[in-house]
C-alpha cells in the first residue's frame, strides 16, 4: 500500500491544469468525501501496528503534496489561465453613450448649411504671424483698430501669435488660390478677455469668403437672410452700418427673434431683434495685399460666433458651460 501511495504522489506533483473544470476534478479526486486521502485514512486502521508509523507519514506527505498541488494550480488559474480566456481589452460596463459638443452640432449645421449653396471649408494654423492675422487684413502696426483684438502674443520680432480671428484662413486661402473663391472657415480663436457669462478668452468663430466678378451688397444680404431662414427658421433681418478694418461698406446683422417669452427679452433687451454676425464687402486693400485684381473681382464677408448662436438656440445662459465639460450639461445632447 506504501508502493501505491508513493506511485500517487509522482501523479500529483506531475499534474498540471489548463482550466477550472481540471483544477475541481482533481480536489475531488484527493480531497472530496470518497477521495484517495479518506479511502487512506478508513484503511489506516486496518494496518498491524507496526507499519502503522510509516504508512500514517506517507500520507500525510500525500495529504500535504495534494494541498501545494491546489494551492498552486489556484494561483495559476487566478493569473495566466484567466487571462488567456478574458478580452483585457473590452470596456467596463456600464459604458455611457457620449454625444457630439454642441459647439460642433451647431458648427456642422452651419457648414451644412452654406455647403448647400457651394461654399467649401478652408482650414488654418491657431499659432499665426502678424501678416495673416493682421497686416494683410488692412490693419498694418500701430494701427488703432489692433485694440479691438487685444492679442496673446507667443514671440516678438517677429511677431507670433495666437489667431484673433479665422479671418487669417481667409488670407491663406487667397494667396494660393485666385477667384472665384467661396470658402468658410471654422475654427478656435483667443483672444485676451475678461472670462465672464458673456465673453472668453477661448472661442470658436465660423467665417465665410466669397470672391468674384460682380459680386453685390445685395449678393451678400440674400446669402445672410437665406442662412438665418435655414438655421433659426426666422427670415427678418436687418442690417446696421459698423465698422470692420478689413471691408468696406461694413455692417452687423440682426434677426427678429421676437418677444414670445421673459427670455427673449431679457436676451434682446426688449427690442426683439438680436445681433448675429458681423459682414461687409472685401476692402478692395485686402485683394491687393493677397494679389488679386480689385478692378475685376469684388466679394463679401462675413463671420459669427459659434458660442452665440448654440446659446441661442439652445437658450444656455452662460458661456462659460461650454469648456467645463460638466456632465450634467453635456449628457442634454445625447440624442441630438
Amino acid at each position: 500500500m506504501i508502493e501505491k501511495i508513493e506511485e500517487l504522489l509522482v501523479e500529483v506533483n506531475s499534474f498540471n491544469a489548463t482550466s477550472k473544470e481540471e483544477i475541481e476534478n482533481f480536489r475531488i479526486k484527493y480531497n472530496g468525501k470518497k477521495g484517495i486521502l479518506n479511502d487512506f485514512f478508513e484503511k489506516f486502521k486496518e494496518v498491524p501496528n507496526d507499519q502503522k508509523k510509516d504508512f500514517g507519514q506517507k500520507i500525510n506527505t500525500l495529504k500535504q503534496a495534494v494541498n501545494v498541488k491546489l494551492e498552486d494550480l489556484k494561483n495559476a488559474s487566478e493569473s495566466s489561465i484567466v487571462i488567456e480566456k478574458e478580452d483585457l481589452t473590452r470596456p467596463a460596463f456600464p459604458l455611457d453613450l457620449g454625444s457630439r459638443h454642441p459647439i460642433n452640432l451647431v458648427k456642422n449645421r452651419i457648414i451644412e448649411i452654406f455647403k448647400s449653396i457651394g461654399f467649401a471649408v478652408a482650414d488654418g494654423p491657431e499659432i499665426e504671424d502678424d501678416w495673416h492675422n493682421f497686416t494683410a487684413l488692412n490693419l498694418p502696426e500701430y494701427h488703432p483698430a489692433r485694440d479691438m483684438q487685444d492679442t496673446f502674443f507667443i514671440e516678438q520680432n517677429p511677431d507670433i501669435l495666437l489667431r484673433t480671428h479665422t479671418s487669417s484662413v481667409q488670407i491663406r486661402y487667397m494667396e494660393e488660390n485666385q477667384p472665384p473663391i467661396r470658402i468658410l472657415s471654422p475654427g478656435r480663436v483667443f483672444r485676451n478677455e475678461a472670462v465672464s457669462s458673456r465673453s472668453h478668452c477661448i472661442f470658436h468663430q465660423i467665417e465665410g469668403l466669397y470672391i468674384d466678378e460682380n459680386v453685390s451688397f445685395a449678393d451678400l444680404k440674400q446669402t445672410i437672410q437665406f442662412f438665418t431662414t435655414e438655421l433659426f427658421g426666422k427670415s427678418k433681418i436687418r442690417l446696421r452700418p459698423s465698422y470692420f478694418p478689413f471691408t468696406e461698406p461694413s455692417a452687423e446683422i440682426d434677426v427678429y427673434w421676437g418677444l414670445n417669452s421673459e427670455t427673449d427679452y431679457r436676451i434682446t433687451k426688449g427690442t426683439g431683434w438680436l445681433e448675429i454676425m458681423g459682414c461687409g464687402m472685401v476692402d478692395p486693400a485686402v485683394l491687393k495685399n493677397v494679389n488679386i485684381d480689385s478692378e475685376k473681382y469684388s466679394g463679401y464677408a462675413f463671420g459669427m460666433g459659434i458660442e452665440r448662436i448654440v446659446m441661442l438656440l439652445y437658450q444656455m445662459s452662460d458661456i462659460r458651460m461650454f469648456f467645463e465639460n460638466d456632465i450634467r450639461t453635456l449628457e442634454q445632447f445625447k440624442t441630438l
